[in-house]
């Protein structure tokens, strides 16, 4: 599902200087794969996601998504975001002003007027799955910080997205809900196929993962 070979980013680091932080990154992930990276503060974990997210460009190589070149020009990388990827972030990004259901549904609005009744359900049936079926009404402020979790999970798989991309998803939680929402990711990956690609800096969190790959000197091993 997906393939990069030959990743390469830098950033400026300095008069005439670069900070390589990617140096030729290669990786293949099946469809229904749950893959941790693990790596250092800097190693360049963020900036991976973010490029498998298409909010980065690479400075070279090439990113192909189901079968579809991603760095190409002409690419309509809104719709890729909205339609084939999901994310999870560490602070969950959910709006203040309205419910978790809303909260959840949001996706739904980017490229169409009003919510479908089928969309609504299946965001339902997600908050079935995760647990949370009880705070469907109640805004942000009022969740704890699991709830909010899986809030933000739902809403990443509410289009039903080829690859959900999770950066550091435990990392603002307790020891409990941590593991919780690990778990709850890898029930996610086996009950829903969905492919799962995590960033984390917890040897617990990553357990839960088929794979574990490490960034270090700008490469996955």
């Amino acid at each position: 599902m997906v393939r990069l070979s030959g990743i390469t980013k830098k950033y400026p680091d300095g008069e005439n200087s670069f900070n390589h932080v990617l140096r030729g990154v290669n990786m293949n992930v099946e469809k229904g794969d749950f893959i941790a990276i693990k790596g250092a503060s800097g190693s360049g974990k963020t900036t991976l996601l973010l490029i498998l997210g298409t909010l980065l460009q690479p400075d070279e190589g090439s990113y192909v998504l189901n079968n579809m070149q991603i760095n190409t020009p002409g690419v309509d990388y809104s719709a890729i975001r909205n339609q084939k990827l999901g994310f999870v972030f560490q602070d969950h990004r959910l709006m203040p002003q309205l419910t978790a259901l809303e909260n959840i549904l949001l996706p739904t609005l980017a490229f169409q007027n009003r919510t479908e009744d089928l969309q609504i359900d299946y965001a339902k049936q997600l908050m079935e799955l995760t647990g949370i079926t009880s705070v469907a009404n109640q805004y942000p402020d009022t969740l704890s910080g699991g709830e909010a979790s899986r809030t933000a999970l739902c809403r990443a798989l509410v289009m039903k997205p080829l690859l959900v991309l999770a950066d550091e998803p435990t990392g603002q939680l307790d020891a409990e809900n941590a593991r919780n929402v690990a778990l709850l990711l890898a029930k996610v990956n086996k009950e829903l196929g969905t492919t799962i690609i995590m960033v984390t800096h917890s040897d617990e969190t990553a357990a839960i993962a088929h794979r574990r790959l490490t960034l270090q000197n700008g490469g996955l091993s």
